[in-house]
């Protein structure tokens, strides 16, 4: 397996930064964050990210990410891409910029439930991803559907259901391990099984939930936060070793978006754990 860390996790570094402490570090590769994103007074995961390339302007700046990124003795293991499903027109930027780059592979992100009826969202998106892949096998790289909380594929199943019949060597799944605590878990075994050649990539974080509140009548409410690797409900050691019985020999992507550590301890850290569990 080959590591790398998805720069929606690193706020603090400027792309230069995050390539020069990650290859120190020893990481194999990195999964850049694209996406036009709000400023902040201080840079923060969603807000104001560092180490991230905004879309507005992409191409033009293809060279510069090429270079940050091989010039640091870096990989690409993916794009991170933001672009919804239905904007065909940001799709086809992250498709041929991928080609561009080398990069293999780019997210595209999947409608959220709340946007609609779930049929309907489905529906358009099935119609999106015919397009997607059929661009994708054109250039020569993947489309990435996410296992992701509040979004029509929050789980193996129904990310199954979304691209089944369409080419695995065109579109592909992103596995991810923290969202699942959130919402989708199924046997991990059970859903690598499932996902049989679309399981192409994988995310690793965790996440804990918490009581926060307990009503007159004794019902407690929970909510979930981020957890560093070792302290959130997912066992994440049990979960690489599954992915190894698999058979799975791909990118783990680390996204910690834990903030008890300070940043370059917290990716240096991680990857040692990662390691010391394979």
């Amino acid at each position: 397996m080959k590591f790398s860390v998805f720069t929606a996790s690193t706020p603090d570094w400027t792309p230069p930064e995050a390539a020069a402490q990650l290859a120190a570090q020893g990481w194999d590769g990195v999964e850049w964050r694209i996406t036009d994103q709000d400023a902040a007074d201080a840079p923060g995961f969603w807000a104001g990210n560092r180490a991230t390339w905004p879309l507005t302007g992409l191409e033009e700046r293809l060279t510069e990410i090429d270079a940050v990124t091989r010039g640091a003795g870096l990989a690409y293991s993916g794009i991170g891409g933001y672009a919804r499903s239905f904007e065909r027109t940001d799709v086809a930027r992250l498709l041929t910029a991928t080609a561009a780059l080398g990069a293999g592979r780019v997210r595209v992100t999947m409608p959220l439930v709340k946007t609609g009826d779930y049929r309907d969202l489905f529906a358009g998106a099935r119609k999106d991803l015919e397009w997607a892949t059929a661009e994708a096998a054109r250039l020569g790289v993947t489309v990435l559907v996410e296992l992701h909380h509040e979004t029509i594929t929050a789980s193996a199943s129904a990310a199954l259901r979304l691209i089944d019949g369409l080419d695995p060597a065109a579109v592909g799944v992103i596995h991810d391990l923290g969202n699942l605590i959130y919402e989708g878990y199924e046997d991990h075994r059970a859903a690598f099984q499932l996902l049989g050649p679309y399981l192409q990539h994988v995310h690793v974080k965790n996440v804990a939930w918490h009581p926060v509140a307990t009503a007159a009548d004794g019902s407690v409410a929970w909510k979930a936060d981020w957890a560093t690797l070792r302290e959130g409900q997912a066992d994440v050691g049990a979960y690489l070793r599954a992915l190894r019985e698999h058979g799975y020999d791909g990118w783990i992507t680390l996204e910690d978006f834990s903030t008890a550590v300070p940043l370059p301890e917290r990716t240096r850290d991680n990857l040692a754990y990662l390691r010391s569990l394979l």
